[in-house]
């Protein structure tokens, strides 16, 4: 046997211990629930009513079509040409570029930790909706008595059991599913639960429509203020929901691709997941809306008075409505199952960017690295996220790792690929040989330039922001321990990391054996030849 055969049978062994989807629908399925999160849910409707109303519309499409898909393509590309984990694909990309899939690693992991707790409310809150358990003071209530909120901002060590308890229970039912593997676990769930949340959203949206001022609530979001188009900050905005809904730039649809058998439409797929995610986020925004309409009519004021996002629109706001609404407890479930089943879907996917690059440095089984990766890390987020001052740190953290670290590791991944590696040509081919529409030099534009440009104002404003003045008017202390510190210890943590040796026999010279096509990186690629082959063997 050549060495060559050997080498492509050892890399065939490698995938199949890796794990794979058993079909493009199930792979598709997976990245929707990954992009499909609590933003879409709660973050996409408000900002979208604070930067124009429907005239917001143009310019998240117009992000959402020069930075978003083309990023997403991207990440398509390196993940299934490179079939490897984010490290390991940037590996094979370049040996010194590995330290980029490490801290989207990092990022992951960070994520990881607290979108957790927010689940573990979620869930209590769902059965807190059957008897309407925050009485008349959804706020007080919440931090009250749910979260037994410490009235010093500090971090302390006192455990909340109301919180411990649903934490945990997440946490067993993430470690079930990744222990079952790809498709067993991340693809079944995400068969079942992608179309039960979609049924449930739309049985939402349906009884929102039809509660007493929704109207009002619908021509707050949707009527447009033209003038706001000629606001940098509003581009801004829609370039940075973008980036914050999709999944992209911090290693899971890398990942995700990497399980994609090798003759998949990868292009096609990518728009599926890009316009579905959209939708949803634009299905989100009348629900929402709808049911903030009715809010403002209940209680006598403008829809501007109890419009909110995150944590103040789904545990205080909608409490409020389902208390005041005919048939609140069922809006309750719906909404706040919806706030679960997309929760779990997300979380799955970025804790599975951890598992898969352990699994592909160390090569060890999928049950001792989803025991050596789930358990640490939800002993971490139990300690964090259980106790009187959990939210306080939720909140610094979350802000840091999205505006400082997904947004700073996927503009300069970008530049780097881009300008630095020149691979922009051989990651198109690859797409190009099984996927439509074919990417051309207007896709490379895209990716070289408009797309960082994009991120670089939209972290130019949060910058400004931060600086101006502390965020949320917190303690010097707790921003730089939990988001200056953080965000600056994981590109130094993952350049480290990237210094271990991968296990034997790992392939890092280029692409793997069997990858299609076999490009040099910075060279012209040649026209693929039209072979007229999809999924099954059909056009």
């Amino acid at each position: 046997m050549s060495a060559t055969a050997g080498r492509a049978n050892d890399q065939e062994t490698q995938e199949q211990r890796r794990g794979g989807f058993s079909s493009r629908r199930v792979f598709i399925l997976a990245a929707i629930g990954s992009a499909v999160g609590l933003g879409n849910i709660w973050r996409f409707p408000y900002v979208a009513y604070e930067n124009g109303g429907g005239a917001f519309l143009l310019p998240y499409l117009v992000a959402l079509l020069t930075a978003g898909i083309p990023f997403l393509l991207l990440d398509y590309a390196l993940g299934h040409r490179h079939r490897g984990s984010a490290p390991l694909s940037f590996a094979r990309l370049r040996r010194g570029s590995e330290g980029f899939g490490w801290w989207q690693v990092g990022i992951c992991f960070v994520i990881a930790v607290y979108y957790a707790a927010v689940l573990a409310w979620a869930l209590r809150y769902t059965f807190f909706s059957l008897d309407e358990a925050w009485g008349d003071d959804p706020d007080a209530f919440f931090f009250g008595e749910f979260l037994q909120l410490s009235d010093d901002v500090e971090v302390t060590t006192d455990v909340v059991a109301g919180v411990l308890v649903p934490l945990l229970i997440v946490w067993l039912v993430v470690l079930a599913v990744m222990a079952l593997g790809v498709q067993r676990g991340i693809g079944a769930v995400s068969l079942v639960f992608i179309p039960v949340l979609v049924l449930a959203f739309v049985a939402l949206v349906v009884r929102a429509l039809f509660l007493p001022g929704a109207g009002s609530g619908l021509d707050a979001l949707f009527t447009p203020d033209w003038s706001a188009l000629t606001s940098a900050s509003v581009w801004a905005a829609a370039f940075g929901q973008i980036f914050f809904s999709l999944s992209i730039g911090f290693g899971i649809m890398i990942t995700y691709a990497s399980y994609v058998r090798r003759r998949e439409d990868m292009t096609g797929s990518g728009l599926v997941v890009g316009f579905s995610n959209s939708s949803f986020e634009l299905l989100a925004g009348i629900g929402v809306f709808a049911a903030l309409g009715f809010m403002a009519q209940a209680n006598g004021v403008a829809v501007d008075e109890v419009a909110s996002d995150g944590i103040g629109l789904a545990f205080i706001a909608f409490p409020t409505i389902i208390s005041e609404a005919p048939g609140g407890a069922l809006i309750g479930v719906l909404f706040f199952g919806s706030l679960v089943i997309a929760g779990i879907t997300s979380l799955i996917s970025v804790i599975e960017v951890v598992i898969s690059a352990v699994r592909d440095k160390l090569d060890t089984g999928r049950l001792t690295a989803t025991l050596a990766v789930v358990i640490p890390t939800a002993v971490l987020s139990l300690v964090l996220f259980s106790t009187t001052s959990g939210i306080y740190v939720l909140d610094v953290v979350d802000r840091f790792v999205n505006q400082y670290g997904i947004l700073v590791v996927a503009l300069i991944s970008m530049l780097v690929v881009a300008w630095v590696l020149r691979a922009l040509p051989a990651l198109a081919e690859h797409l190009n040989v099984h996927g439509r529409p074919r990417l051309g030099t207007g896709w490379r534009v895209l990716i070289s330039v408009v797309a960082p440009l994009g991120l670089a104002i939209v972290l130019v404003f949060a910058l400004r922001d931060d600086l101006a003045e502390p965020y949320e008017g917190y303690p010097t202390w707790l921003l730089l321990t939990f988001g200056w510190l953080m965000v600056l210890a994981l590109p130094i943590v993952a350049f480290v990391l990237a210094r271990l040796p991968w296990r034997a026999g790992t392939h890092l010279d280029g692409p793997p054996p069997g990858s299609d096509p076999a490009v040099p990186l910075g060279a012209s690629a040649p026209a693929a030849p039209d072979t007229g082959h999809v999924e099954g063997g059909q056009r």
